[in-house]
């Protein structure tokens, strides 16, 4: 299903995306075309697209393509979505760690499209960060590594 989003190629057209996408939550999925769980999860993104078009803009991100954002969120894991509001990073706090991404798939297309309403209303008020409404059940559990430390 990935190729009925668009994707971003380079860095500067990331930069754009980030820099131009205004009152909408941009929402950046990192990883690979051919990874099994980045195919599930482009499946939920292209089937909840048109629903949240309102309030969302969705694109693709190879992570071989764009090394300087893979470094920069510090991305391990495939796939990682995250997401930004006028150009600003926003954070959501899943009952893990790392507050900057949400990695791995989505259990259900719901749990998708309450993230996304509730970033949108939070970002709206002027919040950077915000809870998740997604149950801690359908999260997936992941280690942190930290490398050269």
């Amino acid at each position: 299903m990935s190729f009925l989003l668009p994707k971003l190629t380079c860095k500067k057209e990331v930069d754009q995306a980030i820099k131009t996408v205004a009152e909408k939550v941009l929402v950046l999925r990192f990883g690979r075309d051919n990874d099994a769980v980045c195919l599930q999860l482009d499946d939920i993104l292209a089937k909840t697209a048109h629903d949240l078009s309102k309030m969302a803009v969705i694109y693709l991100v190879d992570v071989n393509n764009v090394p300087v954002y893979t470094q920069y969120f510090d991305i391990s894991y495939i796939p990682s979505t995250v997401f930004f509001f006028n150009g600003q990073h926003m954070k959501v706090d899943y009952g893990s760690p790392d507050h900057t991404k949400f990695v791995g798939s989505f259990k259900t297309k719901q749990d998708f499209i309450d993230l996304i309403e509730v970033i949108y209303r939070g970002a709206m008020r002027g919040k950077l960060i915000v809870r998740s409404p997604i149950d801690p059940n359908n999260i997936p559990k992941y280690d942190l590594l930290y490398q050269g430390i």
